[in-house]
């Protein structure tokens, strides 16, 4: 069996990172709003307000804000069945917890979705990527806080609510599994200490099951599922120890999929806390929203895999998209040191499913590259295309001979934006390339890729044709 008839091909973007027009209509600043710009040597700074005279990417970004019909236009062209992107949550309640919406923003999503719908192209909903209401973290301190619950719950509703017939799919919190490395963007928290980090982490988890019980209710015909920041990692050798270590590694972060899909803390994440000392702020209720409130589908990003290890002396570092690892000699790497591994997708495809036997949704893959103009305009990305075409073929294999249920591909950054990690614009993704630098400045205008075409054929054909 090939993918399914239905399988949504598409693109992914985040509000924060495409949008631009960050304090117009009403909307209020978020944590990325405050966040400047960096590069593979220089990390991006938190300012916690904004200040004067300091460039910060999301501010204008792509300025998919104003350009969204443009852009839409160009992801029906390559055939799109659906656009994956986020809803800019203080668009909608600019202080997180104000007593009614900013209908302006209210509209805007209306009107995206609208020409989404025109072209065919299904919404895949984001609630929250990288975007907490900058209010939440002066007011309440960020996720720490059960406040942020309720405003989640709040707004996750109003949205639902609005949208009902518009949009099928959602997401409750992108990358979650993020709070135990960047709990800035993943929570308005400025603590870097455990006990903190699983507090926050925990108040997500209510606040995500409540929405997928409520959305449900609001909507039966809502598919509503949690996404993972896919850390997959290698035993550094077959030495016991390694085999051990390396599992560790790999439920430091399974655990969030753990509890959304299972509802319910596995054991050994509650012993690690009970060593750890860190105490849940369980409220009465809170096991039965757990388990009520279980994901109906399982999506991820899927970058490249790592290499973990008891004994690692002598071993590289290797970057990655969160998580830092160490390296495999037998992979290759990105110039932004991402280790390319195709077949590790097909691996991941198959870890996931097995272990918690739900649908699951690719919604980040791809390479981020500095592209180069040619001198007639072309944008010859080849290496992006051989990329894409490795992991798509390894992605076809779980699917025909694994039997893995797999309901579609997203690649990220369809259509170039701003880095998370490093704010820049010249690490690039899209198929569609964007006039902009990182510090801004161009003309904003859209250029095809090779990989444009290229992929359009793929959808064409539902992956039969590489």
């Amino acid at each position: 069996m090939s993918f399914k008839k239905d399988f949504l091909w598409g693109g992914a973007t985040a509000a924060n990172q495409c949008e631009g027009a960050w304090n117009e209509d009403g909307k209020g600043p978020n944590t990325a709003d405050v966040m400047t710009a960096g590069s593979y040597q220089k990390e991006r700074v938190n300012t916690l307000t904004v200040k004067e005279g300091i460039y910060y990417p999301s501010h204008k970004a792509i300025d998919h804000y104003h350009h969204f019909k443009e852009d839409i236009a160009l992801f029906a062209e390559m055939g799109f069945k659906c656009y994956r992107l986020s809803i800019n949550w203080a668009r909608i309640y600019p202080n997180g917890i104000d007593d009614e919406p900013n209908e302006a923003g209210l509209a805007h999503y209306d009107a995206v979705f609208d020409e989404c719908l025109k072209y065919g192209i299904q919404p895949v909903v984001t609630l929250s990527h990288y975007e907490t209401p900058l209010a939440l973290y002066e007011k309440f301190g960020g996720w720490k806080d059960r406040h942020c619950v309720d405003a989640f719950v709040k707004y996750a509703t109003t949205v639902m609510e609005r949208y009902k017939g518009k949009v099928k799919y959602w997401m409750t919190f992108n990358e979650i599994n993020c709070m135990s490395m960047s709990s800035w963007n993943a929570g308005a928290i400025i603590e870097t200490d455990e006990a903190t980090r699983m507090i926050a982490a925990y108040h997500q988890f209510v606040a995500s099951a409540m929405v997928v019980k409520a959305g449900h209710e609001i909507d039966p015909e809502n598919k509503i599922g949690m996404m993972y920041g896919g850390l997959f990692s290698y035993a550094s050798t077959c030495n016991p120890d390694d085999v051990m270590a390396n599992i560790e590694n790999m439920n430091s972060a399974l655990f969030y999929c753990d509890v959304m899909c299972r509802g319910y803390y596995p054991a050994y994440k509650l012993k690690e806390l009970e060593r750890n000392h860190i105490q849940l702020p369980i409220m009465p209720g809170d096991d039965v929203i757990l388990k009520e409130g279980k994901v109906d589908y399982l999506a991820y990003s899927y970058y490249m895999s790592l290499v973990a290890g008891a004994k690692t002396e002598g071993m590289s570092t290797a970057k990655g998209n969160l998580y830092t690892g160490y390296t495999n000699p037998y992979l290759k790497t990105t110039d932004w040191g991402w280790q390319i591994d195709p077949v590790g997708l097909r691996i991941s495809l198959n870890l996931l499913y097995d272990r918690y036997q739900l649908p699951l949704f690719i919604v980040e893959n791809g390479l981020g590259a500095v592209d180069q103009v040619e001198a007639d305009g072309a944008i010859n990305d080849d290496y992006r295309i051989d990329y894409m075409r490795d992991h798509i073929r390894e992605m076809k294999k779980a699917v025909e001979i694994d039997g893995v249920d797999l309901m579609g591909y997203t690649p990220w950054g369809c259509i170039d934006l701003v880095s998370a990690g490093t704010g820049e614009m010249k690490k690039r993704y899209g198929f569609i390339y964007v006039d902009v630098d990182d510090e801004g400045h161009g003309t904003f205008k859209r250029t095809k890729k090779k990989s444009f075409n290229w992929y359009k054929h793929v959808i064409e054909t539902n992956g039969e044709e590489l």
